[in-house]
Protein backbone atom coordinates (compact mmCIF):
# COMPACT_ATOMS: atom_id res chain seq x y z
CA UNK A 1 0.00 0.00 0.00
CA UNK A 2 1.07 3.57 -1.10
CA UNK A 3 1.05 5.89 2.28
CA UNK A 4 1.14 9.72 2.33
CA UNK A 5 1.68 11.20 5.68
CA UNK A 6 0.98 14.71 6.19
CA UNK A 7 2.94 16.08 8.73
CA UNK A 8 6.54 14.96 10.47
CA UNK A 9 6.02 15.98 14.12
CA UNK A 10 6.10 13.21 16.74
CA UNK A 11 2.63 11.93 15.37
CA UNK A 12 3.90 11.61 11.79
CA UNK A 13 7.00 10.00 12.61
CA UNK A 14 5.54 7.64 14.43
CA UNK A 15 3.02 6.44 12.55
CA UNK A 16 5.33 6.43 9.83
CA UNK A 17 7.78 4.07 12.30
CA UNK A 18 4.58 1.85 12.46
CA UNK A 19 3.98 1.62 9.01
CA UNK A 20 7.17 1.18 7.29
CA UNK A 21 7.82 -1.89 7.82
CA UNK A 22 4.77 -3.47 7.38
CA UNK A 23 5.43 -4.03 3.16
CA UNK A 24 4.04 0.12 2.81
CA UNK A 25 5.43 2.57 0.86
CA UNK A 26 5.81 5.66 2.35
CA UNK A 27 5.80 9.02 1.63
CA UNK A 28 6.21 12.03 4.53
CA UNK A 29 5.65 15.79 3.44
CA UNK A 30 6.39 18.63 6.20
CA UNK A 31 7.85 21.95 5.55
CA UNK A 32 10.62 21.51 7.94
CA UNK A 33 13.56 19.79 6.06
CA UNK A 34 15.59 18.94 9.44
CA UNK A 35 12.34 16.65 10.57
CA UNK A 36 12.33 15.02 7.00
CA UNK A 37 16.09 14.84 7.16
CA UNK A 38 16.10 13.06 10.02
CA UNK A 39 13.23 10.48 8.65
CA UNK A 40 14.89 9.72 5.63
CA UNK A 41 17.87 8.46 7.51
CA UNK A 42 16.90 6.48 10.05
CA UNK A 43 14.02 4.91 7.73
CA UNK A 44 13.28 3.23 4.54
CA UNK A 45 10.76 6.22 3.61
CA UNK A 46 11.26 9.25 1.11
CA UNK A 47 10.33 12.55 2.19
CA UNK A 48 9.61 15.51 0.61
CA UNK A 49 9.88 19.01 2.09
CA UNK A 50 7.22 21.77 0.83
CA UNK A 51 3.90 23.07 1.42
CA UNK A 52 1.23 20.05 1.47
CA UNK A 53 -1.37 22.91 0.33
CA UNK A 54 0.20 22.91 -3.04
CA UNK A 55 -1.18 20.99 -5.39
CA UNK A 56 2.15 20.61 -7.25
CA UNK A 57 4.04 19.38 -3.77
CA UNK A 58 1.64 16.29 -3.58
CA UNK A 59 2.15 15.95 -7.32
CA UNK A 60 5.61 15.73 -6.44
CA UNK A 61 4.96 13.24 -3.75
CA UNK A 62 3.15 10.98 -6.39
CA UNK A 63 -0.26 11.70 -5.17
CA UNK A 64 -1.79 9.88 -8.13
CA UNK A 65 -0.93 6.62 -6.95
CA UNK A 66 -1.62 6.99 -3.63
CA UNK A 67 -3.91 4.57 -1.62
CA UNK A 68 -3.87 6.27 2.14
CA UNK A 69 -3.11 9.90 3.43
CA UNK A 70 -3.00 10.43 6.40
CA UNK A 71 -3.10 14.42 7.45
CA UNK A 72 -1.66 15.15 11.23
CA UNK A 73 -0.20 18.64 11.43
CA UNK A 74 -0.56 20.21 14.11
CA UNK A 75 -2.79 22.84 11.82
CA UNK A 76 -6.85 22.07 11.34
CA UNK A 77 -6.86 24.11 8.37
CA UNK A 78 -3.99 22.44 6.93
CA UNK A 79 -5.30 18.66 7.27
CA UNK A 80 -8.62 19.87 6.09
CA UNK A 81 -7.43 21.42 2.96
CA UNK A 82 -4.93 18.81 2.25
CA UNK A 83 -7.50 15.98 2.44
CA UNK A 84 -10.00 17.70 0.18
CA UNK A 85 -7.52 17.72 -2.55
CA UNK A 86 -6.54 14.38 -2.18
CA UNK A 87 -10.20 14.14 -2.68
CA UNK A 88 -10.72 16.20 -5.56
CA UNK A 89 -7.12 16.67 -7.63
CA UNK A 90 -6.06 12.98 -7.03
CA UNK A 91 -8.88 11.01 -5.83
CA UNK A 92 -7.13 9.31 -3.10
CA UNK A 93 -9.40 6.78 -1.77
CA UNK A 94 -8.82 6.47 2.26
CA UNK A 95 -8.49 10.00 4.09
CA UNK A 96 -7.59 10.91 7.55
CA UNK A 97 -7.35 13.66 9.08
CA UNK A 98 -6.18 14.57 12.84
CA UNK A 99 -9.11 17.49 13.95
CA UNK A 100 -8.19 19.29 17.09
CA UNK A 101 -11.12 21.71 16.97
CA UNK A 102 -14.02 20.27 18.56
CA UNK A 103 -17.00 22.43 17.71
CA UNK A 104 -16.59 20.79 13.65
CA UNK A 105 -17.73 17.51 15.96
CA UNK A 106 -21.42 19.14 15.29
CA UNK A 107 -20.64 19.67 11.51
CA UNK A 108 -20.06 15.71 10.20
CA UNK A 109 -21.19 16.58 6.73
CA UNK A 110 -18.67 19.81 6.57
CA UNK A 111 -15.56 16.88 7.72
CA UNK A 112 -17.16 14.56 4.97
CA UNK A 113 -19.03 14.20 1.61
CA UNK A 114 -20.50 18.26 1.27
CA UNK A 115 -17.10 19.49 2.62
CA UNK A 116 -13.79 18.56 3.07
CA UNK A 117 -14.11 14.47 1.84
CA UNK A 118 -12.88 13.51 5.10
CA UNK A 119 -13.04 9.26 5.58
CA UNK A 120 -12.48 9.15 9.03
CA UNK A 121 -11.55 12.09 11.51
CA UNK A 122 -9.87 11.44 14.63
CA UNK A 123 -10.40 13.60 17.20
CA UNK A 124 -7.67 13.47 19.78
CA UNK A 125 -9.56 13.95 22.81
CA UNK A 126 -12.18 11.67 21.96
CA UNK A 127 -9.28 9.01 21.07
CA UNK A 128 -8.16 10.08 25.00
CA UNK A 129 -11.59 9.29 26.01
CA UNK A 130 -12.17 6.12 24.49
CA UNK A 131 -8.54 4.92 25.64
CA UNK A 132 -9.51 5.68 29.38
CA UNK A 133 -13.04 3.98 29.22
CA UNK A 134 -11.15 1.01 28.39
CA UNK A 135 -9.27 1.05 31.20
CA UNK A 136 -12.49 1.81 33.35
CA UNK A 137 -14.26 -1.11 31.71
CA UNK A 138 -10.78 -3.64 32.41
CA UNK A 139 -9.31 -2.50 36.07
CA UNK A 140 -6.96 -5.16 35.51
CA UNK A 141 -5.45 -3.53 32.01
CA UNK A 142 -2.03 -1.50 32.11
CA UNK A 143 -3.83 -0.88 28.29
CA UNK A 144 -6.47 -1.71 25.77
CA UNK A 145 -6.49 -1.72 22.24
CA UNK A 146 -9.60 -2.40 19.83
CA UNK A 147 -9.24 -3.96 16.18
CA UNK A 148 -11.67 -4.64 13.59
CA UNK A 149 -13.94 -2.48 14.29
CA UNK A 150 -14.09 -3.71 18.24
CA UNK A 151 -13.89 -7.68 17.19
CA UNK A 152 -10.76 -8.31 18.18
CA UNK A 153 -8.80 -6.67 21.12
CA UNK A 154 -5.24 -6.05 22.41
CA UNK A 155 -4.71 -6.19 26.28
CA UNK A 156 -1.67 -5.52 28.43
CA UNK A 157 -1.67 -7.00 31.60
CA UNK A 158 0.81 -7.07 34.92
CA UNK A 159 1.53 -10.54 35.81
CA UNK A 160 0.61 -11.42 39.30
CA UNK A 161 2.32 -14.66 41.22
CA UNK A 162 0.03 -17.52 42.18
CA UNK A 163 -2.43 -16.83 38.82
CA UNK A 164 -2.50 -19.37 36.45
CA UNK A 165 0.13 -18.87 33.61
CA UNK A 166 2.36 -17.36 36.02
CA UNK A 167 5.90 -19.09 36.67
CA UNK A 168 4.67 -21.47 33.20
CA UNK A 169 5.32 -21.28 29.36
CA UNK A 170 3.77 -19.56 27.20
CA UNK A 171 2.45 -22.45 25.25
CA UNK A 172 0.50 -23.91 28.19
CA UNK A 173 -2.25 -20.68 27.50
CA UNK A 174 -3.62 -22.97 25.32
CA UNK A 175 -3.79 -25.81 27.36
CA UNK A 176 -5.36 -23.63 29.68
CA UNK A 177 -7.70 -22.22 27.29
CA UNK A 178 -8.04 -24.91 24.25
CA UNK A 179 -11.41 -23.48 22.66
CA UNK A 180 -10.11 -20.25 22.88
CA UNK A 181 -7.83 -18.56 20.04
CA UNK A 182 -5.41 -16.14 21.30
CA UNK A 183 -1.70 -15.27 21.64
CA UNK A 184 0.80 -13.51 23.53
CA UNK A 185 2.46 -11.18 21.28
CA UNK A 186 5.09 -9.34 23.52
CA UNK A 187 6.56 -9.67 27.13
CA UNK A 188 8.40 -6.80 28.46
CA UNK A 189 10.33 -7.63 31.79
CA UNK A 190 12.25 -4.89 33.63
CA UNK A 191 11.26 -2.40 31.17
CA UNK A 192 13.20 -4.89 28.57
CA UNK A 193 11.79 -6.37 25.40
CA UNK A 194 11.93 -10.40 25.45
CA UNK A 195 12.34 -12.14 22.21
CA UNK A 196 9.78 -14.57 22.81
CA UNK A 197 8.91 -18.20 21.62
CA UNK A 198 6.43 -20.82 23.35
CA UNK A 199 8.86 -21.91 25.37
CA UNK A 200 9.09 -18.32 27.16
CA UNK A 201 8.30 -18.41 31.04
CA UNK A 202 5.40 -15.82 32.25
CA UNK A 203 7.19 -14.28 35.92
CA UNK A 204 5.69 -12.08 38.40
CA UNK A 205 6.00 -8.86 37.47
CA UNK A 206 5.93 -9.18 33.64
CA UNK A 207 4.46 -7.17 31.34
CA UNK A 208 2.44 -9.15 28.76
CA UNK A 209 0.29 -8.18 25.72
CA UNK A 210 -2.15 -10.77 24.30
CA UNK A 211 -4.70 -10.37 21.44
CA UNK A 212 -7.76 -12.11 21.35
CA UNK A 213 -11.24 -11.88 19.93
CA UNK A 214 -12.86 -8.81 22.46
CA UNK A 215 -15.40 -11.41 23.94
CA UNK A 216 -12.35 -13.72 24.89
CA UNK A 217 -10.43 -11.26 26.18
CA UNK A 218 -11.03 -11.38 30.43
CA UNK A 219 -10.35 -14.72 29.81
CA UNK A 220 -7.08 -13.92 28.88
CA UNK A 221 -6.44 -11.98 31.47
CA UNK A 222 -7.38 -13.83 34.17
CA UNK A 223 -4.86 -16.39 33.02
CA UNK A 224 -2.28 -13.62 34.51
CA UNK A 225 -4.04 -12.15 37.03
CA UNK A 226 -6.87 -12.30 39.27
CA UNK A 227 -9.81 -10.02 38.09
CA UNK A 228 -10.72 -6.68 39.80
CA UNK A 229 -13.60 -5.26 41.04
CA UNK A 230 -15.08 -2.51 39.04
CA UNK A 231 -14.11 1.23 39.74
CA UNK A 232 -17.60 2.89 41.53
CA UNK A 233 -15.99 6.05 42.99
CA UNK A 234 -13.94 7.91 40.50
CA UNK A 235 -12.54 11.55 41.26
CA UNK A 236 -11.36 13.36 37.52
CA UNK A 237 -8.66 16.09 38.23
CA UNK A 238 -8.88 19.21 35.93
CA UNK A 239 -10.02 19.15 32.11
CA UNK A 240 -13.23 19.85 32.43
CA UNK A 241 -14.18 18.85 28.18
CA UNK A 242 -12.49 15.58 28.77
CA UNK A 243 -14.52 15.10 32.41
CA UNK A 244 -17.26 16.31 30.62
CA UNK A 245 -16.61 13.21 28.08
CA UNK A 246 -16.03 10.70 30.78
CA UNK A 247 -19.22 11.53 32.59
CA UNK A 248 -21.57 11.09 29.96
CA UNK A 249 -20.01 8.40 28.89
CA UNK A 250 -20.42 6.71 32.30
CA UNK A 251 -24.01 8.53 33.28
CA UNK A 252 -25.66 5.48 32.18
CA UNK A 253 -23.87 3.32 34.86
CA UNK A 254 -23.59 3.31 38.41
CA UNK A 255 -20.84 5.11 39.04
CA UNK A 256 -20.74 7.96 41.81
CA UNK A 257 -18.29 10.57 40.01
CA UNK A 258 -16.49 14.21 41.33
CA UNK A 259 -14.88 16.38 39.42
CA UNK A 260 -12.20 19.40 40.73
CA UNK A 261 -11.81 22.28 38.73
CA UNK A 262 -9.15 24.89 39.94
CA UNK A 263 -10.96 27.64 38.66
CA UNK A 264 -14.34 28.80 40.74
CA UNK A 265 -15.90 30.46 37.63
CA UNK A 266 -15.19 27.74 35.30
CA UNK A 267 -16.43 25.21 37.86
CA UNK A 268 -19.69 27.32 38.72
CA UNK A 269 -20.46 27.19 34.56
CA UNK A 270 -19.45 23.94 34.00
CA UNK A 271 -22.55 22.51 36.53
CA UNK A 272 -24.98 22.70 33.65
CA UNK A 273 -23.27 20.73 31.07
CA UNK A 274 -22.56 17.93 33.19
CA UNK A 275 -25.21 15.31 34.37
CA UNK A 276 -26.60 15.00 37.38
CA UNK A 277 -24.68 12.69 38.23
CA UNK A 278 -21.75 14.11 39.01
CA UNK A 279 -20.60 16.53 41.46
CA UNK A 280 -18.89 19.70 40.33
CA UNK A 281 -15.54 20.82 43.32
CA UNK A 282 -13.71 23.85 43.61
CA UNK A 283 -9.94 23.64 44.55
CA UNK A 284 -6.20 22.55 43.40
CA UNK A 285 -5.56 18.09 42.40
CA UNK A 286 -2.27 19.19 43.89
CA UNK A 287 -3.47 20.48 47.99
CA UNK A 288 -4.35 17.76 50.63
CA UNK A 289 -7.52 19.83 51.91
CA UNK A 290 -9.01 19.22 48.14
CA UNK A 291 -8.24 15.56 47.66
CA UNK A 292 -9.52 14.77 51.56
CA UNK A 293 -12.92 16.76 50.78
CA UNK A 294 -12.91 14.80 47.68
CA UNK A 295 -13.48 11.46 49.81
CA UNK A 296 -10.14 10.66 48.28
CA UNK A 297 -9.41 7.98 51.25
CA UNK A 298 -12.59 5.66 49.50
CA UNK A 299 -11.88 5.91 45.82
CA UNK A 300 -11.68 3.36 43.26
CA UNK A 301 -10.04 5.43 40.79
CA UNK A 302 -8.74 8.60 40.30
CA UNK A 303 -7.62 10.35 37.10
CA UNK A 304 -5.02 13.19 37.09
CA UNK A 305 -6.38 15.02 33.34
CA UNK A 306 -4.74 18.93 34.23
CA UNK A 307 -2.72 20.10 31.01
CA UNK A 308 0.33 20.52 33.12
CA UNK A 309 2.42 17.19 33.67
CA UNK A 310 3.59 18.04 36.72
CA UNK A 311 0.54 18.48 38.83
CA UNK A 312 -0.65 15.45 37.29
CA UNK A 313 2.30 13.37 38.27
CA UNK A 314 2.22 15.43 41.96
CA UNK A 315 -1.62 14.44 42.66
CA UNK A 316 -1.04 11.07 41.50
CA UNK A 317 0.99 10.82 44.04
CA UNK A 318 -0.48 12.39 47.07
CA UNK A 319 -3.57 10.65 45.75
CA UNK A 320 -1.83 7.12 45.89
CA UNK A 321 -0.80 7.81 49.32
CA UNK A 322 -3.89 9.21 50.81
CA UNK A 323 -5.58 6.21 49.87
CA UNK A 324 -6.67 6.10 46.37
CA UNK A 325 -7.15 2.59 45.45
CA UNK A 326 -5.58 3.22 41.45
CA UNK A 327 -4.71 6.08 39.95
CA UNK A 328 -4.34 7.05 35.82
CA UNK A 329 -1.94 10.34 35.16
CA UNK A 330 -2.24 12.09 31.78
CA UNK A 331 1.36 12.54 31.13
CA UNK A 332 2.31 14.03 27.53
CA UNK A 333 6.10 14.05 27.76
CA UNK A 334 7.98 10.60 26.94
CA UNK A 335 10.25 11.45 29.54
CA UNK A 336 8.46 12.05 32.61
CA UNK A 337 6.56 8.69 32.00
CA UNK A 338 9.35 6.99 31.41
CA UNK A 339 9.94 8.44 34.70
CA UNK A 340 7.05 6.99 36.79
CA UNK A 341 7.89 4.32 35.56
CA UNK A 342 8.26 1.66 38.93
CA UNK A 343 6.19 4.41 41.34
CA UNK A 344 2.83 4.25 42.82
CA UNK A 345 1.27 5.49 39.47
CA UNK A 346 -0.38 2.56 38.35
CA UNK A 347 -1.01 3.41 34.54
CA UNK A 348 0.21 6.89 32.43
CA UNK A 349 -2.09 7.95 29.29
CA UNK A 350 -0.96 10.56 26.88
CA UNK A 351 -2.98 12.34 24.36
CA UNK A 352 -0.26 11.95 21.73
CA UNK A 353 -0.35 7.82 22.33
CA UNK A 354 -3.95 8.09 22.10
CA UNK A 355 -4.33 9.94 18.96
CA UNK A 356 -1.29 7.41 17.71
CA UNK A 357 -3.66 4.21 18.76
CA UNK A 358 -6.72 5.59 17.06
CA UNK A 359 -4.90 6.85 13.50
CA UNK A 360 -3.47 3.15 13.73
CA UNK A 361 -6.44 1.73 14.32
CA UNK A 362 -7.73 3.36 11.30
CA UNK A 363 -5.31 2.49 8.66
CA UNK A 364 -5.33 -0.99 9.77
CA UNK A 365 -8.99 -1.29 9.68
CA UNK A 366 -9.72 -5.08 8.95
CA UNK A 367 -6.08 -6.18 9.34
CA UNK A 368 -6.51 -8.69 12.21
Amino acid sequence: MYIIIIGAGRIGSTVAESLVGEANDITVIDRDAAKVDELQNRLDLRGVTGDATSPSVLTDAGAADADLLVAVTASDETNLVVSLLASRLFNIPTRIARVRKSELRNYPRLLAEEGFEITSSIWPEEALTNSILRLIDFPEALQVIDFADGKATLIAVRAVAGSPLVGRQIRELGVHLPDIPARIVSVFRRNRNLEISPATVIESGDEVIALAATRDIRRISSELRRSEEPARNIIIGGNLSLARQLCESLSSRKYSIKVIEADGTRAAAAMQDFPDSALILEGSITEEKTLEDAGIDTCDLFLAMESDDESNILSSLLAKKMGAKRVISLIDRKTYADLVQGTQIDITVSLNQATLGELLRHVRRGDV
